[in-house]
């Protein structure tokens, strides 16, 4: 767009100040659909408008690749030194009269919650929550069932 006669032309589009503010927001929108971002031309998206968020398919998300995980650890006392936010590694512990040794089966976890203790539980362990990947939290579950579960902090 070249003004000619510049002081004349604006003083004109003060004048007309809806006929300024219309042309003004029809530039800038045509600014930014042509700077919005560029994908690779595909012939089913040819015909879309781009640029409006209505136009765009609404995004499919993953599968969940972590979930929460409660555990109870055997050592109580242990538990207490945890925090949400902190990383520790889960060590399953078998029997050792029965030949078990002990295994790492999550390392570098995020604790996510260390609900309080109930009265009288400490014979039993702690509970602890931690996020863990979906596969580990299958382990966790299964080893917990035949062996005594430790954490060490990362």
């Amino acid at each position: 767009m070249r003004v000619r006669g510049g002081r004349y032309q604006l003083q004109r589009l003060v004048r007309h100040r809806r006929r300024a503010i219309a042309a003004g927001l029809a530039v800038t929108a045509a600014a930014l659909v042509a700077a919005g971002p560029h994908t690779a031309p595909e012939p089913h998206r040819a015909e879309q408008a781009r640029g409006h968020p209505v136009t765009e398919q609404a995004r499919r998300h993953a599968a969940v690749e972590t979930v929460t995980a409660p555990v109870r650890i055997a050592d109580a006392a242990a538990v207490q030194l945890l925090r949400p936010g902190d990383r520790v590694d889960v060590i399953a512990a078998e029997d050792p009269s029965a030949g078990g040794v002990a295994r790492v089966l999550a390392r570098g976890v995020r604790v996510t919650k260390v609900p309080e203790p109930v009265e009288g539980g400490a014979e039993s362990g702690a509970l602890v929550v931690l996020s863990v990947p979906r596969a580990t939290a299958a382990r966790l579950v299964g080893a917990s069932a035949t062996a005594r579960l430790a954490v060490t902090l990362c």
